[in-house]
């Protein structure tokens, strides 16, 4: 890489550093002080109504900010009273740490205390021109708490902080996939600094609960709105809030264009997997419906509908993907597509393994034991290309295992342009853990096999495993046929669900690059009932407990 090159990217990262930091401070106190006299009286008037807590904490995280923000103005001018929570460098670890811009020996010694200041006051500029209650963490968390986290997470066996329950919370769980997710890895083994980083994930999220129980208990919130609800804080709140009865509300940035999901009670990680089939399978189905459903399906190949991509020009021609793999498509084959080892790290009971892993090995021994099919190994782009590049590759774990791979049994990396829609196109199955490409491509007509927590597990159209000997019966029948007409139509219809009924359109939130997000907003009335259907399916969802579902 070039010094040049190395330059321009980093003037490029703090330009838009600084434009995003300015639109932060920015954006709410010119549009308040246009229409001041609207804005008082909607506070005013929000005294005594529906009481939401926009518990961001991480107010440097600005993806949580804008859209938080956002539903703050939104819901106070809908009658609600909105409070906010912040973190004031309370907590000795948390989401907003990376291994990017904290490395793990500064991080072990000090914790975030870099990033600390611009975090506690990126928050406050954006919050505080709102004149809505703010909350911190320090207000509400004490010196016995505080002493009691720090001796837990330092005397805890390490073995057992996964596992680690406090008074029924699973602390321990989120405590890890914020270790996790800072170190980018699967696992932590191998990093020197691990047992220090992740003793202080743990005392982080044992402070994160005394601080929402004791927030909770005096405020009596009617419910709490919080991106993730996994990771540090983010998880710690929603074990609480679960614990003392108040309704939970988590969001995340969804695929298409200014779109978001959002669930009641927990994170959609796991609500996507436990929602009914009836919200879905006997809605109204039509032609114009399957057309925009394939048509949308179609662009994901390119990405040129979403605002979360990963191959700006992907290689689909099957002779090409032929010579550049040694892949013969004149065989039966069989397509894995893993997803990124360290992302959501949590329990789910359905899982036939204990790791991802575990699985791709599992289903590279039994391929090694049938040559006649080939079984095609696609790394999730997002490895290299996501928002946290994966420190733990999967190619690597692969190479270590099979120093030397079965002639049957290909891998391609994550770096490669080759297009994974056009690659399980020409595979008889697909076999997934937990990707959510596995709704496309049942889409598609194409069968597969779930091994893990896939969202269309258990949506009667995918081939789900129960157990380690159940996958590999279910391995032995295939490659098998194509899916029947009437499971095609079911997964159609589940997929026009997910992408379009439950990614709301927020049309007011923009992406002016990768994994950032902006707030388009020209006035108040902007923000108000009867603008955005979107809005008011999130608004009514929040107030009222409805379904977050957008009927088009």
């Amino acid at each position: 890489m070039s010094m040049k090159f190395v330059i321009k990217n980093s003037l490029r990262k703090t330009k838009s550093f600084l434009r995003r930091a300015f639109a932060s401070k920015e954006i709410w106190r010119p549009l308040l002080e246009a229409d001041s006299v609207r804005w008082s009286e909607a506070k005013i008037r929000a005294k005594g109504g529906a009481k939401v807590l926009m518990a961001t904490s991480l107010g440097g995280y600005d993806n949580g900010t804008i859209l938080e923000s956002s539903l703050a103005v939104s819901l106070t001018l809908r009658g609600a009273e909105v409070h906010v929570l912040l973190c004031d460098k309370a907590l000795p670890a948390c989401q907003m740490a990376k291994l990017s811009k904290i490395e793990p020996c500064r991080f072990a010694s000090q914790g975030p205390a870099d990033i600390c200041d611009s975090c506690i006051n990126s928050g406050t500029a954006i919050y505080e021109p709102l004149g809505l209650p703010i909350h911190t963490y320090s207000q509400h968390l004490g010196l016995p708490e505080m002493g009691f986290a720090h001796s837990v997470a330092q005397t805890i066996s390490i073995d057992k902080i996964g596992s680690y329950l406090f008074e029924g919370l699973a602390v321990g769980e989120h405590a890890q996939a914020g270790a996790l997710r800072y170190f980018a890895r699967g696992d932590l083994n191998g990093e020197p600094n691990a047992e220090i980083i992740l003793r202080r994930y743990l005392d982080a999220s044992l402070r994160t609960v005394f601080t929402v129980r004791a927030l909770l208990r005096q405020q009596r919130f009617d419910v709490v709105c919080f991106h993730h609800g996994i990771y540090v804080p983010q998880g710690l709140i929603g074990e609480v809030c679960r614990q003392e009865g108040v309704r939970v509300v988590n969001s995340n940035p969804a695929y298409r264009k200014q779109t978001f999901i959002f669930s009641h009670d927990d994170t959609y990680h796991h609500t996507m997997i436990g929602e009914p089939t009836s919200v879905w399978e006997y809605i109204p189905w039509t032609q114009e419906q399957v057309k925009r459903t394939m048509d949308y399906l179609k662009s994901r190949w390119y990405g040129t509908n979403d605002w979360i991509w990963f191959h700006v020009r992907p290689l689909q021609d099957i002779e090409s993907i032929q010579k550049a793999t040694g892949v013969d498509f004149s065989r039966d084959t069989v397509c894995l597509l893993t997803s990124v080892m360290w992302d959501a790290q949590l329990h789910y009971s359905s899982n036939a393994f204990g790791s991802m892993l575990e699985w791709v090995h599992t289903t590279i021994d039994h391929y090694a034991r049938r040559p006649q099919t080939q079984l095609v190994i696609r790394v999730h782009p997002a490895e290299v290309s996501g928002a946290v590049p994966s420190r733990q590759l999967m190619v690597d774990e692969i190479a270590r295992r099979f120093p030397v791979l079965p002639a049957n049994v290909f891998v391609i990396g994550p770096e490669s342009d080759i297009s994974t829609y056009a690659l399980a196109e020409r595979c008889r199955a697909t076999l997934i853990y937990n990707t959510k490409t596995g709704i496309e491509l049942a889409a598609q007509g194409i069968p597969v096999v779930v091994a893990g927590e896939a969202w269309i597990r258990g949506k009667g159209f995918s081939i789900d495993v129960v157990d380690k000997a159940d996958y590999g019966r279910l391995l032995d029948t295939l490659p098998t046929e194509r899916m029947l007409p009437a499971d095609v139509e079911r997964a159609r219809k589940y997929a026009y669900h997910f992408f379009f009924r439950r990614m709301i359109n927020l049309p007011f939130i923009s992406s002016p690059a990768k994994f950032e997000f902006e707030i388009d907003v020209k006035s108040l009335s902007d923000l108000g009932p009867g603008v955005h259907k979107g809005l008011d399916v999130v608004c009514d969802g929040i107030l009222k407990g409805t379904s977050f579902v957008q009927d088009e």
